[in-house]
């Protein structure tokens, strides 16, 4: 039995106290980084040990650990059993209206072989894709470990997305089965989900089967032949089933990412290498002890980082999990406060913009918690402000824990940049250094690596293991896109923009499309919005470039206003305020003071909407948004703004 064989709530002792600070390793170069790599691999089991750490003599196709053979869904579920530690908690579940379940490994591998099983019946076999489109409840672990473990890539579809957007991924993919639910619950209501499923599947005649999580209880339409209730079909199956071993370049996943042309790119991701870094990343960036730690990633399964820190990395390292089906303020707003209180949550890991928002509630409402639990605390999606970093360690972390801001795509599959959990030198809002293994530069136009102080394009010099296998059917768009940038150079090129500070030290400055050219001089949104909510009165911005006549761009930014300042501030101190934080060519052209921002169900800012505004287009799709009426509430507000200062 394991040590956490009865860990139901939160522990009775406090989180291990971190060891003394160590000098961060460099990655190491070379055949030496390959060495480094093996022996991260060689923590997994392997049914057939590979014959070569690293294949690039087709680049940019790299095939790693080949000719190594080994099942995902083993190493994620039936080791730790077989290791004795079948009682231990993989998943505290907490659903939105308040129901719970805890799922201990021995449970896990029962209910991930039944859907294996099941799976099997619908005669699907090696190869074939499955799409899933589910709300953050246990199926949807249980349904992407059982193709893992039929080597059935799968494709989630985060379940916020269009019945359009389904449809087309599930094309793409040419999927044969979908597994969706009922409804979902979605601030106390419950939504639909199997309605919206089949209006995409009615033109998709490629899926033979709609398997669907009975969640909600809301009577759903239904097609005789075609749809099958989960519980009706999983259940009933073995709890039994031997894993095969399949090739370490075998797909694993198709997840599907925004391109510059609108349409959807399916990132491929493989076996074996992906797995290895998922699972190192996990232990090594948090400091992860599985006999001690509670972890939780707050991102929704349908994100890579749901992927990589909510299921393959954290159940690879025998790791006790939260997942949680609502949303932040579902009841109230110290719902995962009280979380963490309730399972002495020790590891958090959520997004600059929920900290943000956490921010504008109000640090009052994390102190009614005992958040003593917290040990480490990390951010990932976006560069995250200092302002938001320091409010985080003090406000959730006790001024005592440290803050692991990550760096990575879904390209990449896992973690690239981050300061480990014992830096002795941490930086609000920077990502600092490479992981070990890894090997990033920031470069010019031309390839070069700027200097100390200097800004340009975040690359990677060479391949990692978790790295895309390309984009799903459309190899020439995978090498147009992500290497002909610096073809010359053989330089993966992240699309997003960085500067090194005068230690060396990386400072992410997002996406390249979201770095301003301003009459010459490149600034980043992120700089900006950071400069703007350092003001004691801004509780969050976001910043666009607007098409301008004279300077090519000039800045435009969305304030919503902390309620202590009353809504009364003058635009004109918050552009001064930018102009002396960061120097006045920064200084923004027009700031609007808005009730909100349009955001998806992520939490990811829908910045695209905003430039429609700042230059006064038609407002763009807004099906993705987690309100859609945002909008509309951000025109009226700017419209009676306008009159008022007529």
């Amino acid at each position: 039995m394991s040590a956490r064989s009865d860990h139901q709530a939160r522990p009775q002792s406090p989180r291990p106290a971190p060891a003394p600070a160590r000098a961060v390793p460099s990655a190491p170069a070379g055949d030496a980084r390959l060495a480094f790599w093996a022996e991260q691999a060689a923590r997994l089991d392997w049914d057939t040990a590979w014959d070569q750490v690293l294949d690039w003599s087709d680049a940019p196709f790299a095939r790693w650990f080949a000719g190594g053979r080994l099942n995902v869904a083993y190493n994620c579920v039936d080791r730790h059993v077989e290791a004795g530690h079948g009682d231990q908690v993989a998943f505290h579940w907490e659903g939105e209206p308040g129901d719970t379940r805890t799922i201990t490994y021995a449970e896990l591998r029962r209910e991930v072989c039944r859907t294996a099983n099941a799976l099997l019946s619908l005669g699907l076999r090696a190869g074939d894709r499955v799409a899933i489109q589910l709300p953050m409840i246990p199926e949807a672990v249980f349904a992407m470990l059982a193709c893992a473990r039929l080597g059935l890539p799968h494709s989630v579809v985060f379940g916020g997305f269009s019945p359009a957007a389904l449809q087309s991924r599930i094309e793409d993919a040419g999927a044969r089965l979908l597994i969706t639910s009922d409804g979902q619950y979605r601030r106390g209501r419950a939504e639909p989900m199997k309605a919206n499923t089949d209006e995409a599947t009615s033109l998709t005649p490629g899926v033979e089967h709609v398997l669907v999580v009975r969640r909600t209880g809301t009577q759903v339409p239904w097609t005789e032949g075609r749809d099958l209730w989960w519980h009706e079909l999983v259940d009933g199956q073995s709890d039994r089933h031997v894993p095969e071993a399949f090739d370490a370049e075998h797909p694993l996943f198709i997840l599907y990412t925004s391109g510059t042309t609108g349409r959807p790119k399916g990132i491929l991701h493989t076996s074996g290498g992906y797995l290895t870094q998922a699972a190192y990343t996990h232990r090594t960036v948090f400091g992860i002890d599985p006999d001690h730690d509670v972890y939780w990633c707050t991102a929704d399964v349908g994100w890579i980082t749901g992927h990589t820190y909510i299921v393959y990395g954290p159940l690879a390292n025998r790791t006790t999990s939260v997942l949680y089906e609502g949303t932040p303020n579902t009841p109230h707003e110290g719902r995962h406060f009280e979380i963490i209180e309730k399972y002495g949550v020790s590891v958090y890991y959520t997004a600059p913009t929920l900290i943000r928002t956490f921010m504008k509630w109000g640090g009052d409402i994390p102190a009614r918690y005992d958040l003593s639990s917290i040990g480490v605390l990390g951010s990932v999606g976006e560069p995250i402000n200092p302002e938001a970093w320091l409010w985080y360690r003090e406000h959730i972390g006790a001024g005592r824990a440290p803050v692991v801001d990550t760096w990575w795509q879904t390209e990449t599959g896992a973690v690239m940049i981050a300061p480990p959990p014992d830096s002795p030198r941490f930086k609000p809002g920077s990502a600092q250094t490479p992981v070990p293994g890894i090997s990033a530069k920031v470069v010019d136009d031309q390839g070069r690596e700027v200097g100390r102080g200097e800004s340009g394009y975040l690359v990677l010099d060479q391949p990692w293991p978790s790295m895309l296998r390309g984009v799903w059917g459309d190899d020439d768009r995978y090498r147009e896109t992500y290497w002909s940038r610096f073809a010359a150079q053989g330089y993966y090129f992240a699309g997003d923009g960085a500067r090194y500070d005068e230690d060396g030290d990386i400072w992410l400055l997002g996406r390249v499309d979201d770095v301003m050219n301003v009459s010459g001089h490149r600034i980043s949104t992120s700089e900006v919005e950071s400069a703007l909510v350092s003001h004691p009165a801004v509780a969050e911005a976001a910043v666009v470039g607007a098409t301008d006549a004279t300077t090519g761009q000039a800045i435009v930014a969305f304030v919503i206003l902390r309620a202590s300042a009353g809504g009364e501030v003058a635009t004109e101190a918050l552009r001064e305020h930018v102009a002396r934080e960061i120097g006045p060519i920064a200084k923004p052209r027009q700031i609007m003071v808005v009730p909100e921002l349009p955001k998806t169900r992520s939490g990811k800012i829908m910045r695209r909407l905003l430039r429609d505004v700042a230059e006064n287009r038609e407002v763009g799709d807004v099906t993705t948004l987690a309100d859609a009426s945002v909008m509309d509430r951000i025109n009226a507000g700017l419209t009676d703004a306008s009159r008022r200062a007529d």
